[in-house]
């Protein structure tokens, strides 16, 4: 290599330019990094927000909102409004050459959930409090979304005869139990609950609208018929 003058230039060559490349990247890091170079002047919320607290709001971005327009960490910032109650989702842009815009995607609350949480309209539990009047969901984890699915199934139906689902519960062995705006339960089972449904939809209005004060639950669970339980236990069929 040392008796090879060309090797040799080209290696120098090489070497002064990285060295070159080096020096200018110190030199832009260094540059970028200091603190009055296009400093961060304002944030922007894209919409006011209507669950969140805006005085947490503020005090994330007062702790989280440092360096300058390039340094500035929007990514741990996400993270930290994210934490917040009633914040689903946060997508943050810089905005040349000193602001941010944020926009938060709040919550909307579609139920209780096991008395102990929320289910958001996605079928997504989370934490927050509310006095609002909502249906209760009650499952197993990680079935939260299934729940939400047949609450909207389930009202679909009942809307026919003007019953809506006041609580839905999903049992560990997956059988379902519904209880009506006017007190009335229905056991569903674990299989064809809307077709089960359907038939209760169906037979409401002719035998047991007229029952609805003395009719406590409804027994769905048979393959030509139910049974209801009152004050009178008896026993119905269609078709059989």
């Amino acid at each position: 290599m040392w008796d090879n003058p060309t090797l040799l230039k080209h290696t120098s060559t090489a070497l002064f330019a990285v060295s070159v490349l080096l020096l200018l990247y110190s030199a832009l890091h260094y540059a970028l990094h200091q603190p009055d170079l296009l400093p961060i002047r304002s944030v922007k919320l894209t919409a006011a927000p209507v669950q969140v607290d805006a005085e947490q709001v503020l005090q994330v971005l007062r702790e989280q909102v440092r360096g300058n327009f390039f340094t500035v960490d929007i990514e741990q910032l996400r993270i930290e409004l994210e934490k917040l109650a009633w914040v689903r989702q946060v997508n943050i842009r810089r905005e040349f050459p000193n602001r941010l815009s944020v926009e938060l995607a709040e919550h909307q609350a579609l139920a209780h959930w096991n008395n102990q949480a929320l289910v958001n309209s996605y079928g997504e539990v989370f934490n927050a409090a509310t006095s609002a009047p909502l249906p209760d969901f009650s499952g197993q984890v990680g079935n939260s979304a299934q729940v939400a699915e047949q609450y909207a199934l389930c009202n679909t139906q009942l809307a026919k005869v003007n019953l809506q689902v006041q609580s839905i519960a999903l049992s560990p062995r997956f059988a379902w139990q519904l209880r009506l705006d006017n007190g009335l339960v229905l056991e569903l089972g674990s299989r064809e609950m809307q077709a089960r449904l359907a038939r209760f939809v169906e037979v409401f209005p002719y035998s047991l609208a007229s029952q609805q004060s003395v009719v406590k639950s409804v027994d769905l669970r048979y393959r030509n018929g139910f049974a209801v339980s009152g004050l009178n236990k008896q026993s119905l069929s269609k078709g059989a």
